[in-house]
């Protein structure tokens, strides 16, 4: 699955777009519609929290910078001179579990508080009050995807498409 992104002028748009994507076999779970803040989406699909902020990029970082952390205070733990084999092994598996935790927890927090890096380039024309569509392709369908979407909105550029959307968000 590949993402991609493109603005619509206006709901009525809007909604022509989300209809003919979900005549193309494209489910409404795959379909997130980002507006302007207090703007009534009426029956669209809305972007949850998980496409509005940076919490999955966030937990990754956070994972494995806290992980890395911890692997390497682990490390420092079993130099000293008490350690045995046994507990070093321990000390050191214990220490990079909880880094790693400690940071997906830290950057997944830190994350849900900012927007979206992929979506801040629309911020201006979402508060112009244009409608910011993201959709979830088939990497096989992105060609016949963006012809549907240009009969609707023929002047729409389709942004950057993220090379890898998990399944389950």
């Amino acid at each position: 699955m590949r993402r991609i992104y493109f603005l619509a002028p206006d709901i009525a748009v809007t909604k022509r777009v989300v209809d003919d994507l979900i005549l193309a076999k494209i489910d409404e779970k795959h379909i997130h519609v980002i507006a302007k803040r207090n703007t009534p989406l009426e029956d669209l699909p809305e972007a949850t929290l998980l496409q509005k902020s940076d919490f999955i990029p966030a937990v990754e970082q956070g994972l494995a910078i806290g992980g890395s952390t911890g692997m390497l205070a682990g490390l420092v733990a079993i130099m000293l001179p008490p350690a045995s084999t046994v507990i070093a092994g321990g000390i050191l598996l214990a220490t990079t579990v909880v880094g790693a935790g400690v940071g997906a927890w830290v950057s997944g927090m830190v994350g849900m508080s900012i927007g979206n890096r992929r979506t801040k380039e629309f911020e201006d024309a979402i508060d112009a009050g244009k409608f910011l569509i993201l959709v979830d392709v088939p990497t096989n369908r992105l060609e016949e995807i963006e012809v549907r979407i240009k009969q609707h909105i023929p002047q729409a550029e389709i942004e950057g498409t993220e090379p890898r959307i998990p399944v389950f968000p």
